[in-house]
């Protein structure tokens, strides 16, 4: 009679005896995650916070664990963990944090803003933009750029113009002030065994408070721009037909069976947009030049293919029907969002028992996937702190398993804007390099943080020298 397979379970991090591992998941969760994987195996579990009070976090680290949690299991695993609780409070039920029927009506009334068609047709914007961002470099005294701030900016303008058809240069002044003190609240909050309602007006809710104001009343506006000026009208046919930015779209987004977005919807999804819409480019663009600087060899064949398709310095802009041209530079970017993912762990609840890796998750139990582990997974990644562009090779790629590279998630909950954070990046990094050569202006290693997204904690320079 053959014998039932029983699951074991998931080994414990060792932590403090007070605080479990809290206090080395809010120090450096990165290198946590990391240490954890490599000492105890693919599926851990975290206990945070004090005796009597601490709570479990499980961690999947194996590229089919992390298939089986984004997509082929991804109904046993909800958006209800502790930090997305936060996030709900924070920035609102839209496209990122809503769940069931919310989450698939306002999947359905958006995707339409995001098909390849309508992407594709901002390509022109995208070059403009990062045409004048290298003309603007090169009044730079010292030709010394700090990557970090210069992505952000570039990126945060680029989904102005294409996401709302507007400057919002404005903006970044408020993202910058309230989205790193938010990110930090909310990792707190989420890790705290005990939180104190949100409504009470510790210090933490009060700053949270104003910061969340500021934020929201930044979306309103550019609602309220949009329905004053060209939200009214006839819908265009897309990018190539007309002048309509996908802000103008979601006010006029209706179909027969969901209806349309009420304000509170639309502030929430116009939120997350120009959160999420420039984080993850800006991310892949800074890190992308960063390495590119380390590595000249790499560098040199980036330039030589940007130079064949577009002619060298003072040569043509580049369109969305060069994406699939420029193969090396797509390598390079995809090594560089595997090295520096902007969303460096993806947190879900199991509803009900389950087994991954033949280890027991209970139902309840938060669960974490991380791009940040699998990315540097041994198994899948010799070498894996190496950077090596031919990692991405189609022949490369089809050897490794689905997920053992996820920077957009996966799944039903996969980044809708994927296509347009790709094009974008693609683009602004062959007129960058089309126009300057990049060296490094520091030998020392940047300093990496993570609440929500990766942080430099430190600058992340380079000089530039025109071609």
């Amino acid at each position: 009679m053959a014998t039932a397979t029983v699951s074991v379970q998931a080994p414990i991090v060792a932590g403090t005896p007070l605080f479990g591992s809290m206090s080395d998941l809010l120090r450096d969760p990165l290198a946590t995650y990391l240490g954890a994987r490599s000492a105890y195996g693919d599926v851990v579990r975290f206990r945070a916070g004090p005796p009597g009070l601490r709570r479990d976090m499980y961690a999947v680290f194996s590229a089919d664990g992390a298939q089986q949690v984004l997509a082929t299991r991804s109904a046993d695993f909800r958006k209800d963990n502790a930090f997305y609780e936060v996030l709900r409070e924070t920035i609102g039920n839209g496209l990122l944090t809503s769940q069931d029927d919310a989450y698939l009506r306002q999947r359905r009334l958006v995707q339409p803003l995001f098909t390849r068609r309508r992407v594709d047709g901002y390509a022109d914007q995208v070059t403009q933009e990062a045409v004048a961002l290298a003309d603007a470099w090169r009044g730079r005294p010292d030709g010394a750029v700090e990557l970090v701030g210069e992505m952000h900016r570039f990126a945060l303008r680029m989904v102005g113009r294409v996401l709302f058809g507007t400057d919002v240069e404005k903006a970044f002044d408020v993202i910058e002030r309230t989205m790193p003190a938010l990110q930090k609240y909310s990792l707190k909050r989420g890790l705290a065994p005990v939180k104190p309602p949100r409504t009470w007006p510790t210090p933490a809710n009060r700053r949270a408070d104003r910061n969340q104001a500021e934020l929201f009343a930044l979306c309103d506006g550019i609602i309220e721009s949009r329905r004053g000026g060209r939200g009214t009208g006839t819908q265009d046919t897309g990018p190539q037909g007309g002048t309509e930015d996908l802000a103008t779209l979601l006010v006029r987004a209706e179909n027969a069976e969901d209806g349309s977005l009420d304000a509170t919807e639309l502030r929430e999804q116009v939120l997350i947009f120009l959160l999420a819409g420039h984080e993850t480019t800006a991310t892949a663009l800074a890190f992308a030049l960063h390495l590119l600087a380390r590595h000249p060899e790499q560098q040199r064949r980036v330039r030589e293919e940007v130079d064949r398709l577009l002619g060298g310095p003072g040569g043509r802009a580049p369109t969305a029907a060069d994406m699939g041209e420029l193969r090396y530079l797509t390598m390079v970017l995809k090594e560089a969002m595997r090295l520096y993912p902007s969303a460096p762990v993806i947190g879900r609840r199991a509803v009900a028992d389950t087994e991954i890796d033949g280890v027991h998750i209970p139902a309840g139990a938060d669960v974490l996937v991380s791009p940040w582990v699998t990315q540097r997974h041994p198994d899948y990644w010799p070498d894996p702190d190496r950077f090596d562009p031919e990692r991405f090779t189609p022949e490369a790629e089809a050897g490794r398993p689905r997920y053992a590279w996820f920077p957009f998630g996966g799944g039903p909950r996969a980044c809708i804007g994927q296509h347009l954070s790709m094009l974008e990046s693609v683009l602004g990094l062959a007129v960058l390099l089309q126009t300057y050569e990049f060296e490094p202006a520091d030998e020392a290693e940047v300093p990496l943080g993570a609440a929500i997204t990766l942080t430099a904690k430190g600058p992340v320079r380079c000089r530039i020298t025109p071609r």
